[in-house]
């Protein structure tokens, strides 16, 4: 029997992310309430982009700092503090930024009410907030986010492990760390605590690091992590046992026999979608997998009932999260003039080293869909700012149509990647041939963007028209 709701209200959002963005002026004369287990602002905020990106600048300054050498320039990393870094991020930024965001809502939103338990659905449309009051609604949305995968090996052993949650807030520095996974998350992380002196194994299951890029990025990707870290690839882990007088240590065991240890365990091995934790059925809402199913508009399966973000999307990017709260915004608005979400170009960046950006198909995705690829990859080092650079690992691969000169894929490996993508993202988006980017505009010279105009000239077409 479905609990009697104390209070109705217009909308009920579930989560402070993307979710809480969607609240804006537009809703000022709609009553609304948010459910936040958590602190507000979501992942992205607090243990997410933000965040990390502040660990990785730090990281990249103490990098610079030891290879100055090759310009000539001698310097020594005196130090790295440690307890300073993490005030500079979460006292001075991250904290403040996502208490202000509470009280905003609390205090100042007259026709918002927070309620600060974990929400459950426990009829149609009806929450159980978890703060003792059961509410309803005529429109909910659910942007309740993910949480960390935690592999049963782990909970099996039950040795101590940190996750991307609660890595950032360590009180001091591990001396080593194990660093279990080979996805984005793993290797921002190994940047991040290789740069500020930390000796650090990545393990993972599959022969290469960041497997879901272009096979050939991947490859030489994970050719330069081994000149930084410990990577080993390809050999499940067969047992984990804890080490150490607090017992944080761990020892690791792969199936060939071989093992490795590390004061510290950080598991990076993805994201869940928190949809297993919303009560779904309750409500009448269906799940595809373990993500919210939602249509093209944001629609559940459940009249009322809208998903964005990383709950339902495929994509668990912040810049996915925002365009599909701003859709959703739209729709709970025009009922009668639904927009959809558009995904067809959705570029995504890693933030380690070196970086990586990428957009559109690999070149294996393109010859596997039948189009008749022309690939060119450019090496940094052969432009004039990458010399400058001393540059040995960067790179821009492009795929492409011959039939139709246009874009069908990205994929940048180096210094700046998540900005140079960009020019390539909006080529492709507004559908700009070869031809037309190649030679349509100016290329700064001797700026670092001369390597994505040499990709380009690079492509072979039957009639280039350069």
């Amino acid at each position: 029997m479905t609990p009697s709701p104390t209070r109705h209200f217009d909308l009920v959002v579930i989560g402070t992310g993307s979710g809480n963005s969607l609240i804006d002026e537009s809703f000022a004369d709609k009553s609304v309430a948010i459910c936040e287990q958590g602190r507000f602002g979501g992942t992205c905020l607090n243990v997410g982009c933000i965040p990390t990106k502040m660990f990785v600048y730090a990281a990249d300054t103490a990098m610079a700092v030891q290879h100055s050498a090759a310009y000539g320039v001698d310097s020594t990393l005196d130090g790295v503090r440690w307890p300073d870094i993490v005030s500079r991020i979460f006292d001075r930024r991250i904290d403040p930024i996502a208490s202000s965001g509470e009280d905003y809502r609390r205090n100042r939103c007259d026709n918002v009410t927070v309620y600060d338990g974990h929400a459950t659905f426990v009829g149609e449309r009806t929450i159980d907030t978890g703060t003792g009051a059961v509410i309803s609604a005529d429109q909910v949305v659910i942007a309740a986010g993910a949480r960390p995968s935690i592999p049963e090996i782990v909970t099996d052993a039950g040795v101590a492990y940190y996750t991307s949650d609660d890595i950032m807030r360590l009180p001091e520095l591990p001396r080593s760390l194990v660093i279990q996974g080979s996805g984005f998350i793993a290797c921002e992380f190994a940047h991040v605590f290789s740069s500020l002196g930390v000796e650090v194994t990545v393990i993972g299951r599959s022969d290469v690091l960041l497997k879901h890029l272009d096979r050939e990025i991947a490859e030489r990707f994970t050719e330069a992590a081994r000149s930084r870290w410990d990577v080993r690839l390809g050999q499940p882990v067969t047992a984990m046992t804890a080490t150490g007088e607090d017992r944080r240590g761990v020892q690791i065991t792969f199936s060939d026999g071989t093992t490795c240890s590390g004061d510290a365990l950080l598991v990076a091995t993805g994201r869940t979608p928190n949809a297993d934790r919303l009560g779904l059925g309750a409500a009448g809402v269906d799940v595809d997998g373990d993500r919210v199913r939602v249509d093209e508009y944001g629609r559940t399966t459940a009249e009322g009932v809208w998903a964005l973000g990383d709950v339902s999307s495929p994509f668990q990017l912040k810049h996915v999260a925002n365009h599909e709260q701003r859709v959703v915004g739209h729709n709970l608005r025009h009922p009668d003039d639904l927009q959809p979400f558009h995904h067809s170009t959705v570029p995504y960046a890693v933030f380690s080293w070196p970086q990586v950006a990428s957009v559109g198909m690999t070149e294996a995705e393109a010859r596997e869909a039948g189009y008749d690829v022309t690939v060119k990859c450019q090496d940094y080092g052969d432009v004039a700012y990458g010399w400058a650079m001393e540059d040995s690992v960067g790179c821009c691969k492009l795929v492409a149509d011959r039939a139709t000169g246009l874009l069908l894929g990205a994929h940048l490996m180096g210094a700046h990647a998540p900005s140079l993508v960009q020019i390539l993202v909006q080529a492709m988006e507004f559908g700009q041939t070869v031809p037309q980017l190649a030679r349509g505009q100016y290329w700064i010279h001797p700026a670092l963007a001369e390597v994505v105009e040499n990709a380009l000239l690079g492509l072979d077409f039957p009639d280039r028209g350069f």
